[in-house]
């Protein structure tokens, strides 16, 4: 009886150090603090002379925080000052997790990113949208989107890229982790975006205020470029806290690693709402 007794109390210690994620093997890795790694650009935004990573980049350091999203409370990062990618050849990426996926349907999306007109309205190919729903991972615009065969699990992190070719009117989705770790789709488009400018957000899809993000998300990068795949899996293969592989092109990065700020060096800082940076999310993450 003694040793039952014994036996109970270190399953239920067990069972509260797992439930507390203390056997997660990055729980007390090395973690980089924000603002750890920044891009100079010493002849202000948009100037490419003598651009350079400064601070601790490419240590293959984990982030001491991520943005948590949620449905209930409309959270998103409004990217007041973006210039927004109507076009022109563009990627974006970003590491994201979700806790239940299945409850998306296609009229009820995850809005990773998006961008509307300057009205804040949609019409066809007036917006662009990238996100997750029940049945896999869509990237498109209103009226024309092109989608993946593989839904995602639920508390899992993955790298996903969508990628755009203007010049040819290609869209492409990237795929990692779970799994997964390939080309997944791609699609020529029937039209091009025809928007000039407008408004773009993190955590909410077109309009910048439906399709509410539910879940986190960390290491979102925005390039003028349409990345090729050996770039791509380049950036996978740095993981979750991975500095930008292509600085010359990029326009916008948020690791959302504490705050909102964009480390491009570009000045496109978001504005959140209703957004917590939580350090507390190791959990489902597996290192390329």
């Amino acid at each position: 009886m003694t040793y039952g007794w014994a036996i109970l109390i270190i399953a239920i210690v067990l069972v509260a150090f797992f439930s507390l994620n203390l056997f997660n093997p990055y729980t007390f890795s090395p973690k980089a603090s924000p603002g750890s790694c920044q891009i100079l650009r010493p002849n202000g935004p948009g100037s490419n002379l003598f651009v350079s990573e400064v601070g601790l980049c490419n240590t293959n350091e984990i982030p001491q925080y991520v943005g948590s999203f949620s449905t209930a409370s409309h959270s998103l990062i409004d990217l007041t000052s973006f210039v927004p990618l109507f076009n022109r050849n563009f990627t974006v990426s970003a590491w994201i997790k979700s806790p239940n996926t299945a409850q998306y349907t296609t009229y009820s999306d995850l809005g990773v990113f998006g961008e509307s007109n300057a009205s804040g309205t949609c019409y066809v190919n007036s917006c662009m949208h990238l996100v997750i729903r029940s049945d896999g991972l869509y990237f498109g615009f209103y009226g024309d989107d092109i989608g993946s065969n593989k839904a995602l699990a639920d508390n899992v992190w993955y790298f996903v890229v969508w990628s755009y070719n203007y010049s040819s009117n290609n869209k492409y989705i990237y795929l990692y982790g779970g799994g997964y770790s390939e080309l997944d789709n791609s699609g020529a488009s029937a039209n091009a975006f025809q928007a000039q400018s407008g408004v773009s957000c993190i955590g909410s899809e077109m309009y910048c205020g439906v399709g509410w993000f539910n879940g986190s998300i960390s290491n979102v990068q925005i390039y003028n470029t349409s990345l090729s795949q050996p770039e791509i899996t380049a950036l996978y293969q740095e993981g979750i806290g991975g500095a930008p592989t292509n600085i010359q092109n990029l326009v916008g990065w948020w690791p959302l690693n504490g705050n909102s700020k964009d480390y491009s060096g570009n000045g496109n800082n978001g504005v959140p709402t209703n957004v917590i940076f939580t350090s507390s999310w190791e959990n489902g993450y597996t290192a390329p």
